[in-house]
């Protein structure tokens, strides 16, 4: 599970699971949220962690979160998720065929690490999701050491 910022690509929080329980989810929306603040819109697919009471009420929680859910097989409503998820899979995970759940995690840091700092993007103009973040928050005059919270105030959020 990832969240990510929609207008920069930039993962912001990620977790690995092999269950549908909710808790990864929420400890990945936890974190997302304490280190880059409050989305206007979160958006996510209808799986059943994310329609489930103990992620749901974090969001309502912060108020003025509006939540919004792809419908039901449209892939191409969470179409940047989906294609974050085709890069970890060709670029990483086939590649490397992980043998294990503790390789496999360590192994999506360092890609996230990759993806977000070294990872250039057509549609971002050739930068990396880092370089558009971080111009984002210069262009709203924020200070890197700010909370990003500001930056993100008109990006959308994805799960």
């Amino acid at each position: 599970m990832a969240v990510i910022d929609w207008y920069s690509r930039r993962v912001l929080s990620w977790r690995l699971s092999n269950t549908l329980e909710s808790d990864f989810c929420v400890e990945a929306l936890e974190e997302s949220l304490a280190l880059y603040g409050k989305p206007e819109i979160f958006n996510s697919d209808q799986g059943s962690q994310f329609t489930s009471e103990n992620f749901t009420k974090i969001l309502i929680a912060q108020k003025n979160v509006r939540i919004s859910m792809d419908g039901r097989g449209r892939a191409y409503d969470n179409i940047f998720v989906e294609r974050l998820w085709r890069s970890v899979k060709y670029e990483d995970i086939y590649l490397r065929q992980y043998q294990n759940i503790p390789e496999c995690k360590a192994g999506l840091g360092e890609y996230f690490r990759f993806y977000d700092a070294e990872r250039r993007h057509q549609t971002l103009d050739y930068k990396t999701p880092r370089e558009v973040y971080l111009e984002g928050m210069e262009k709203r005059g924020v200070s890197s050491r700010k909370s990003k919270a500001v930056h993100l105030k008109k990006c959308l959020q994805l799960v």
